[in-house]
């Protein structure tokens, strides 16, 4: 199997989801962008980094943790990250986001429009993980 770049994959998810504005991998350790693919003008690198920032602010935030730490304790269990996906709507877009289950520290985000299926949106963003994660294993090595 041919294992291409992180960005290939990325836009291969854009060409496949009807109403895909964009979709990226971010660090969320450093919210650092991995990797990112996009077809509109106003994307540019000030905001994906704040679309970064504000998904690693949403999986890996000091107030996500405490109610982590809460849930927790209430089932007397050492604490672990439980959050694995978030959909954010807005007036004009659908966000689909995913931390890779195989690389806890990345999370992939699927930006679309409003027309565009939750059903069709999860599933590319879920076999998305399928090609992301070798590229993060060989990236590692």
């Amino acid at each position: 199997m041919h294992i291409g770049s992180l960005d290939e994959v990325l836009e291969s998810v854009l060409d496949e989801v009807e109403g895909a504005l964009g979709c990226a991998v971010a660090d969320l350790r450093s919210g650092a962008l991995l990797g990112v693919a996009h077809h509109v003008s106003y994307f540019t690198q000030e905001y994906l980094e704040a679309v970064a920032a504000a998904s690693v602010e949403m999986f890996r935030g000091q107030t996500v943790r405490h109610v982590e730490d809460l849930i927790s304790a209430q089932r007397v269990q050492p604490s672990e990250r439980l959050i694995e996906e978030i959909q954010m709507t807005t007036r004009g877009t659908i966000h689909f986001m995913m931390v890779l289950p195989n690389h806890p520290e990345a999370v992939v985000v699927l930006i679309t429009n409003r027309e565009t299926s939750l059903g069709m949106g999860w599933s590319a963003t879920r076999r998305s993980v399928l090609q992301i994660e070798p590229i993060l294993d060989g990236l590692a090595e």
